[in-house]
């Protein structure tokens, strides 16, 4: 017997136990293959959070700027369109505020219009911002498994809070937008706002800027402003009333009616003459005499010019036919007729 086959056979070795990802995990697609690939059982096993979880939170951050870049193109489109006097747009005013009559089609376009589109085009791109970017970290923090609910709560609670605490500010932001969009007053126009009178030089969100006939600036909150008289949109109605003492009214009403049409062809005036101009007659009487009004449909922007020629005419002309002096004489002694012999078949003072 040999030594060798006394010698003990050694045992055949039990192989190790392979380490496999847990039943639950190769139960998911991602799991199984990638436990296939890789037969890594911790890549295998946090394949969600590895790959899945990211490739989530860069597709919404995308997304989102996608969309807030498409959304702000859109605006600024819509900006630039509506300060084209030429295109129609949403955001134009309802009805235009200038007669057709009194200018040409494409003739103005004016810079209240290009400062209220880009004004309300800066809201809506800030709301669009606030709110696509709110919905993304609303999008990311549910990625992450936080509870939104007490989030939402809070954030509630904080917005009523701060809505109390900043009611002046919120108050004037929303009268600011709706005069916007209502277009009640823009740069250039003359205004009467209570206190303030004067020409609008800015116009924002929260404060109007208004300067008044003697230069201070005022500084206007939008929402403390109860009423707006706006003196430059559509059409204006000066009023010229001249005394006439006691002459005749109707040789006054004459004299005064053709200097009045003399204004309506004036080349120089025609373009901010929406009417020609209309005596309507005697329009009160007092212990002096008569007065006598006249009236022109002007343009907003041409009223002034137009009233100053107007009352710079009808004096002239009551100068020129007599009457003025008629009127002196009659106020420095009362006791003489200012009308003529001829008008009152009675001869003159002894």
């Amino acid at each position: 017997m040999t030594v060798s086959s006394l010698s003990p056979t050694p045992a055949p070795s039990s192989p190790e136990p392979v380490e496999t990802p847990s039943p639950e995990c190769l139960d998911e697609a991602l799991c199984k293959i990638v436990w296939n690939w890789t037969d890594s059982v911790w890549f295998a096993e946090g394949s969600f959070w590895i790959l899945v979880k990211p490739l989530r939170i860069i597709v919404i951050l995308l997304l989102a700027l996608a969309a807030r870049w498409l959304v702000h193109r859109t605006i600024r489109r819509l900006v630039r369109t509506t300060s084209d006097a030429g295109v129609p747009t949403m955001l134009r005013p309802l009805r235009e505020r200038i007669p057709t009559a009194a200018t040409e089609s494409g003739e103005f376009v004016p810079e209240r219009r290009r400062q209220r589109a880009e004004a309300i085009g800066s809201v809506l791109r800030s709301l669009s911002t606030a709110f696509i970017f709110g919905i993304a970290l609303l999008m990311l923090l549910k990625e992450f498994s936080f509870d939104l609910a007490p989030l939402l709560a809070s954030a509630g609670i904080a917005g009523v809070a701060l809505g109390f605490g900043a009611q002046s500010l919120v108050k004037d932001l929303i009268a600011g937008l709706f005069m916007l969009i209502e277009d009640q007053y823009g740069v250039g126009d003359n205004v009467d706002l209570g206190e303030a009178t004067g020409v609008v030089e800015a116009v924002g969100l929260r404060v109007t800027t208004v300067r008044d006939a003697r230069g201070v600036l005022w500084y206007i909150r939008n929402g403390e402003i109860i009423r707006v008289g706006n003196k430059s949109q559509g059409w204006a109605l000066v009023v010229v009333d001249l005394p006439i003492g006691f002459a005749g009214t109707e040789e006054a009403t004459a004299v005064l009616r053709t200097a009045a049409a003399s204004i309506a062809v004036d080349p120089e005036l025609t373009q901010s003459i929406v009417e020609p101009p209309e005596v309507l007659g005697v329009e009160q009487v007092t212990v002096e005499g008569t007065v006598i009004r006249t009236v022109v449909k002007t343009t907003a922007d041409g009223q002034f010019s137009v009233a100053r020629e107007l009352r710079r005419r009808l004096a002239e002309a009551l100068e020129n036919s007599g009457i003025t002096a008629r009127i002196a004489a009659g106020r420095l002694y009362p006791g003489i007729p200012t009308r003529s012999a001829s008008e009152t078949g009675q001869g003159g003072a002894t």
